[in-house]
């Protein structure tokens, strides 16, 4: 089926020896991408590493522990591309995130690190206004769980509603431990 010269095909997944995976072949989107100059990377979660995974921006990651983490000091290691389709590298205190204002990368790292239990097939994080985040880009993830929460109530989405107030619980019992609250 062609629409004003773009037609509607096949998704392939093309590997490679670092664990990623390309969008080849004649997808919609990946038409879009070729025209933007840009193609998607996504990394294929394995057993070493904490979370793989982006957002709509284009950027995806994954993320490890760091070689030298440790309990008191956990260091969590993010490889990826960023939005504009660069790669990077960022090393990731645990301990200094703030999750007032933090980066959606850092936010994740968090989440693994506490172990946050994924539930309903939502990320603990709350989704709205994260999928436009970059990768530099800082968020007051609190305000994003209460707004989150409060959404889902006038929705009479109460076990989604729940969810976010368990997440939220785990970040406000980091903070607490962190600050002495």
């Amino acid at each position: 089926m062609n629409i004003n010269g773009i037609s509607a095909g096949y998704y392939q997944t093309e590997y490679t020896n670092n664990q990623t995976a390309k969008a080849t072949g004649t997808s919609f989107s990946n038409q879009l991408n070729n025209i933007a100059g840009k193609g998607q990377i996504v990394y294929m979660k394995t057993d070493d590493m904490l979370y793989s995974g982006g957002n709509g921006t284009g950027l995806s990651f994954y993320l490890k522990y760091a070689e030298g983490s440790t309990e008191d000091d956990p260091i969590v290691i993010a490889k990826g591309i960023d939005e504009n389709g660069e790669e990077f590298e960022q090393t990731i205190h645990i301990n200094k995130i703030n999750p007032k204002c933090a980066t959606y990368v850092e936010m994740h790292a968090l989440e693994a690190h506490l172990d946050v239990e994924k539930r309903f097939g939502y990320s603990s994080l709350p989704i709205g206004g994260t999928g436009e985040m970059g990768l530099h880009d800082r968020a007051d993830f609190m305000d994003l769980f209460e707004k989150a929460i409060s959404d889902f109530i006038k929705l009479n989405e109460h076990r989604a509603a729940a969810y976010y107030r368990y997440s939220m619980k785990a970040c406000w019992d980091f903070m607490s431990k962190k600050y002495d609250i």
